[in-house]
């Protein structure tokens, strides 16, 4: 299928399948005339990337596990460093949320001195 069709069953627009094709996230073949090619395989990879970065993974992170994602959700085949890197991001994020809380805790602070 071209990257009209892969954008309207995935509601993704053109210029996002592009990135995520440049980050490594999507495999596309190039016909002769130069367009893009893509799979009906596509279709479940975009949802997987969409659904892995609404759960705050970067596009770096979900290139490593892509390849362990199993099903449009997705769920994993448990792959060799995957807990790991799954187990670093959780942690990362979970130290971005305890800076977050601090940062609120001291304008707030401001606030009620005001």
């Amino acid at each position: 299928m071209l990257i009209g069709e892969l954008s309207r069953r995935t509601g993704v627009p053109q210029r996002l399948l592009r990135y995520y094709e440049e980050q490594g996230l999507l495999d596309v073949r190039r016909g002769p005339n130069g367009y893009r090619h893509y799979g009906e395989d596509s279709v479940v990879s975009v949802r997987q990337v969409r659904a892995l970065l609404r759960a705050g993974l970067s596009t770096e992170v979900i290139r490593s596990v892509l390849p362990c994602a199993r099903g449009e959700r997705p769920e994993f085949e448990w792959c060799a460093d995957l807990w790991d890197i799954l187990n670093g991001e959780l942690a990362a994020m979970d130290e971005r949320i305890d800076d977050l809380q601090r940062s609120r805790g001291a304008l707030a602070g401001y606030l009620t001195t005001s």
